[in-house]
């Protein structure tokens, strides 16, 4: 397996594919799942001659079950040591849900020199949780609810979620796909049910407003709004407002999972964005 040692000790799994010449593209993946949510992306790109990157996040997938550091900063940097490992240079970063807030801090606080654009779908930014200062935001409990679910039966929870909110097959006319859902319980349950618990945490009620004000390099913003995982209402739209360089991109009745349900489009966007 490919891999690489933390400082910390955590050892990292990544996928790194194509011409190590070719301009690279970093892939964030969701919660809970793994580098393996982006093989639609990884493939795509791979043939269209870039060299596609992505990691699973501590805890998650392959990468080390460790008992600590489930929080964005570490998050963050543990992409900087793969991204110095491989010295990445000109690089995008594409980042779905908890990935584009992981890929957002990365992009801010590590990022100078080496990031040329950078790409946030269905993402967490810029606050996920309900707070004075963030109205639009989801109340505690609908977290609290998530790990109570977590902790009870994750497995059970691991099916309930993909086959309902998370790629819109609960909403009337859809057409669930079991492979997706099954792929979607594989994925969760390889990582640690530890990260995963407090993974919530980071998601939800990390505040990335200043991350977003010191990204200069050119943001594209993709959110569907029929997102039942992330509400679009205190997301993209104040994500692409807080950005020195963002460009918001809303799709009409488009799930939380849209990189898989619509990945021809979603693809397509991003291949615009990033050779225009």
């Amino acid at each position: 397996m490919t891999s690489i040692t933390t400082s910390d000790g955590v050892q990292l799994f990544y996928k790194d594919w194509g011409p190590k010449s070719a301009q690279p593209i970093v892939f964030h993946h969701g919660w809970p799942l793994s580098s393996d949510d982006w093989d639609n992306q990884m493939l795509f790109f791979l043939g269209k001659g870039f060299r596609v990157i992505a990691h699973d996040r501590r805890g998650h997938g392959r990468s080390s079950q460790v008992s600590d550091g489930h929080d964005m900063d570490h998050y963050a940097s543990d992409v900087a040591a793969m991204i110095d490992y491989l010295d990445l240079r000109n690089a995008i970063h594409v980042g779905h849900s908890t990935g584009g807030g992981e890929a957002a801090r990365y992009v801010a606080r590590y990022g100078k020199g080496r990031v040329a654009k950078l790409i946030l779908i269905a993402a967490v930014p810029p606050l996920m949780l309900k707070t004075g200062a963030n109205p639009g935001g989801l109340p505690i409990e609908a977290f609290d609810g998530l790990r109570s679910q977590l902790a009870a039966n994750r497995s059970q929870f691991y099916r309930d979620f993909p086959s309902g909110p998370f790629y819109g097959y609960n909403r009337p006319g859809a057409e669930p796909s079991q492979a997706v859902i099954s792929n979607w319980w594989r994925q969760g349950m390889m990582g640690g049910a530890k990260a995963h618990y407090e993974g919530i945490k980071a998601f939800s009620e990390t505040d990335f407003t200043e991350d977003l004000k010191s990204i200069t390099v050119p943001t594209l913003v993709l959110h569907g709004d029929d997102d039942q995982i992330v509400p679009i209402g205190a997301a993209a739209p104040l994500s692409a407002k807080l950005l020195q360089a963002g460009t918001l991109k809303i799709y009409e009745k488009l799930p939380h999972g849209l990189c898989t349900t619509h990945a021809d489009v979603v693809n397509a966007d991003i291949l615009a964005f990033i050779t225009a």
